[in-house]
């Protein structure tokens, strides 16, 4: 059987992605919470994919370095997921969705150490004009006070750049196991690694898994089928064929999709200002040129 395009996949997982901030804002559960069930869901078809494969079988002879990456790559995605769910307590979902979209320029930023690639002056010129738009931003979301942050909006900014930080870890990770695990063998260790994180930050966190109302099941079913089973394991699949800071350059669609998704709901209803869409659209123009090879 011909294995998919990586390309039509990626467009598949665009939007996959664009539909996780609209079903996290409507959520009342708790970040940590949510994070795990929409894991929790979702490895559960993954588990069969990848015993029906026999995915499992490349863990006997795979390097420990790369199982630790594996493993490291799930931990930095429980982080992301948690920090990121919790920003769209506090701020809009544009300015949180642009903000986590940061992940490209950070990885070209890390490059030269991470992968021994020195960004050129025109990739240093795209990370710094992506921060000014961050800074930006965040700058006009500070007086917000029509979500539950109220004037910590500019904490739900924060918590959505350490989401980017953490995903584009999770990312460069990624690549690297991916060269040796197929799509399945990876993601089921990427994933639990990843549950059983956030199953443990739920303690301190004091954040209650079970029970949860009727109406949460479908939130989380709908975050498991369409971020994390289209979108996240689509850009997985992709990261085994494609570079890192090419499928990474997938999320930049994911502050239009959401945003829109946002307005024109009317259940959420919520329209981004004018400073947040000349901000974000400055982060979007930085990180393209970044990310550019």
């Amino acid at each position: 059987m011909r294995a998919p395009s990586p390309i039509l996949v990626l467009a598949g997982s665009l939007f996959g992605i664009s539909l996780a901030a609209p079903l996290i804002r409507l959520s009342d559960a708790h970040p940590i919470a949510i994070a795990t069930w929409r894991l929790a869901i979702a490895l559960i078809p993954i588990a069969l994919l990848a015993w029906r494969a026999g995915s499992w079988k490349a863990y006997r002879s795979l390097d420990p370095r790369l199982l630790w990456a594996a493993l490291g790559a799930g931990v930095l995605l429980a982080l992301h997921f948690w920090s990121w769910n919790a920003s769209l307590r506090y701020t809009s979902v544009a300015a949180s969705v642009t903000l986590v979209n940061l992940q490209p320029a950070i990885i070209a930023a890390v490059s030269a150490r991470f992968l021994g690639e020195r960004p050129s002056r025109r990739q240093w010129l795209g990370i710094l004009l992506a921060m000014a738009g961050a800074i930006g931003v965040a700058w006009v979301d500070v007086p917000s006070g029509d979500l539950e942050g109220g004037s910590n909006a500019l904490l739900g900014d924060a918590l959505a750049v350490v989401g980017a930080i953490t995903a584009a870890g999770y990312y460069l990770l990624g690549r690297a196991v991916r060269q040796v695990l197929d799509t399945w063998g990876y993601v089921l260790l990427a994933y639990g690694a990843a549950l059983i994180t956030l199953v443990l930050l739920s303690v301190p966190a004091g954040a209650t898994l079970w029970p949860q109302p009727a109406g949460e099941w479908g939130i989380f079913m709908g975050l498991a089928i369409g971020p994390m089973l289209l979108g996240h394991t689509g850009m997985n699949y992709a990261l085994g064929r494609l570079p890192a800071y090419l499928v990474n350059l997938t999320v930049l669609g994911e502050p239009i999709g959401a945003t829109l998704l946002a307005a024109l709901l009317p259940f959420i209803g919520e329209v981004p200002g004018a400073g947040t869409i000349v901000c974000g659209a400055i982060v979007l123009i930085g990180v393209v040129i970044a990310a550019r090879r």
